[in-house]
Parts: C-alpha cells; structure tokens; sequence
C-alpha cells in the first residue's frame, strides 16, 4: 500500500526541521558525502557554516560544465548549499530556485543570500528559495527551466512518479535531469519498508529499486537516463542482504526526437571542440561516454541527438545519420579507450 502522502511530509518535516540540527545529527552515512566539497571547494569557502553544516545529500548534481545563464531549479533545496553553488556557476545572467518544504530549512537559505551574493560579486540576487513539494512544484511554470538538480530527496517521496512527472513538465525542451539518489539492487520487502527513522527520513528504506526507478522515469518521458557516477554505500538495513548505491544520474527532456528504446547505430561520430572552462580536455556525458576535444568518437543516435538538440550542441560536432546498421555497441568505452569498469548507455 502506497503510504500517505501527506503523513510522510509532516513526519519529513519535523526531521529536517526540528530533530537534525547539523549533518552530524544523521544517525546513518548514507546522506554524507564530501563529493560537493572535492568539486566545488573554491564556492564552499564563500558559503556560510550555517548553511554547509544542514547539508543532507548522497552525491553532487551538479554538472561539471558551462552552467552560464540557465535557469535551474533544485528539488528539496534544504538550506541551500547545491542552489548557491549552482547560482556561482549560472552566474548574473542565470537564475536558481530552490524548492523545499521545511520552514527551518528555507529561512537558513534566505538569511545567507544577501551575504552569499555579495560574496559570489552579484549585484543583484540570482537564488530564491520557495516553500513548495517537489510532487507539484505549483510555484514553477510548465516549460520555463534548463535544468532541474536534486540531492538524495527524490527517495524520500512516496509518490516517485509525480515527481519526475513534474521535472518533465517543467523543463523546456531539450532541458535536463541531473540528480543524485540512493537505490537498491532490489525490490525491498515490506517488513524492510515499514521500518521508521532514521532508516527512512535518512534515505535507505524509501529508495527505489534500479530498475523500478529506470521505469518510473521513462514513463515519465525521461527515456534512456544515464549514470554519471555510482558509489556503493556500506549501509544494510535489518537483516535484509539488499545492497544501496549512490547514484548521479542525468537525463533530457527530448520529445522532438523521442529517444529510441535502445542504442541504435547510424553510424554517427560526435566531437568535442572544446571551449568548456570546466573541461578543457576532456568531457564527460555519463559514465560510458568521456569525449576527448578534438577526436572524433562513435556513438549511438540517442547520445548524438543530446549532443546535438541540447544546450551541450555548441561545444560538440555531430555527424548526420548514414544508415541504420542495427544495434550499437554501448560497451563504454573511456576517451583514451579503456573499458571502465561499469556502466553502459
């Protein structure tokens, strides 16, 4: 049975907002990483400790690319330390919007954006923090957003499909998906379900089995989403011998063209030319696809057409398609031609 929608937010809220004070407080590791941290360490140093130390996630999601001037909205902001990154990086000409629930949460954010703003060198403010659920995202127009960036709360949500139906509604064409979550390898049992806290407001028994989610998303319109990273979490919960992953994951919104069902070969190569600050020499789609600038590499129709119909098109040259040469060879493959050790398109 699907559990209440609006019990699990009261009882979300009270967690975040009343029982965690800091990020010590977490009772489990599976919402600590240091991964912002590694990336982004120089935006870090210029965010107050007040807002770093409510900083609850599993990942990073936030490319590592030329954000400049997008629109991005971040799902479950919490006090807002990936919205403030992520408005460093969109800069004067970009706008973020961070969306939570949780009171104690957004006032942290809104009493640190005058002094973040200052400090980033704004003139003016390019982040607000809205008080709204990520199933609705009522304050968000249909259509108006880049990117839309999340931090280990999609798990949290009993009502998974709302969700990204809702990241598709928003975004614009060719936008994108680019979040960080916990799943399973498994279909949990439902006595591993009904746990309470701290397994289930820190992220371990709401997540999704792999493959439910990959579903969930696609019936959403999200077809063939990547993984970026994956990271395996030491977490077990009661005697259940589930394993949890820490996934990023980036999809786009393509409906004109819809991405095939599978990596189809037209015998298409794709380029990076280069002109990312970010990645001078090589860029990174997922973890299967690392481009090197100027060398040219094979690749299936769906991950030419991201290439091509996304804002990724002006650093990349795209070959049209020769003919249909049947199913590509998705073993990944890096930019100097190793195979990585997982992952596929």
């Amino acid at each position: 049975m699907t559990p209440d929608l609006q019990e699990i937010r009261e009882s979300l809220r009270r967690y975040y907002g009343q029982k965690l004070k800091t990020a010590s407080d977490l009772a489990v590791a599976a919402c600590c990483t240091d991964e912002t941290a590694r990336r982004f360490g120089d935006v870090l140093r210029l965010i107050p400790e007040e807002v770093k130390k409510k900083q609850y996630g599993c990942g990073s999601p936030i490319p590592m690319d030329d954000l400049k001037g997008l629109e991005v909205v971040d799902f479950g902001c919490g006090a807002g330390t990936d919205a403030f990154v992520a408005s460093k990086l969109v800069g004067e000409t970009g706008r973020v919007t961070g969306l939570d629930m949780t009171d104690e949460q957004l006032d942290v954010g809104r009493r640190a954006t005058p002094s973040v703003m200052k400090r980033f060198g704004l003139a003016a403010p390019n982040v607000e923090f809205r008080k709204d659920y990520i199933e609705v995202a009522d304050t968000v127009p249909d259509g108006s957003v880049d990117l839309v960036i999340s931090n280990c709360v999609i798990n949290l949500s009993p009502r998974k499909d709302l969700v990204f139906g809702t990241i598709h509604r928003i975004l614009r064409e060719g936008g994108e998906l680019y979040v960080s979550d916990i799943v399973a390898d498994r279909r949990l049992p439902d006595d591993v379900r009904s746990l309470g806290d701290p397994y289930y407001s820190e992220c371990l028994t709401g997540a999704e089995y792999q493959g439910d989610l990959r579903d969930i998303m696609e019936e959403a319109g999200f077809r063939d989403v990547r993984i970026v990273s994956r990271t395996v979490l030491d977490e077990k919960v009661g005697k259940e011998a589930a394993q949890f992953y820490s996934l990023t994951l980036r999809g786009f919104k393509l409906t004109d063209p819809v991405l095939d069902r599978r990596c189809e070969d037209y015998g298409q190569f794709a380029t990076y030319t280069g002109g990312m600050e970010e990645s001078p020499v090589f860029f990174e789609l997922d973890e299967g696809h690392t481009f090197e600038r100027d060398r040219p590499a094979p690749v299936c129709r769906n991950t030419a057409w991201m290439l091509s119909r996304t804002r990724l098109a002006r650093y990349f040259q795209v070959t049209e398609p020769v003919k249909h040469f049947g199913i590509f060879d998705c073993a990944p493959r890096t930019a100097s031609g190793e195979m990585p050790p997982t992952g596929c398109c």
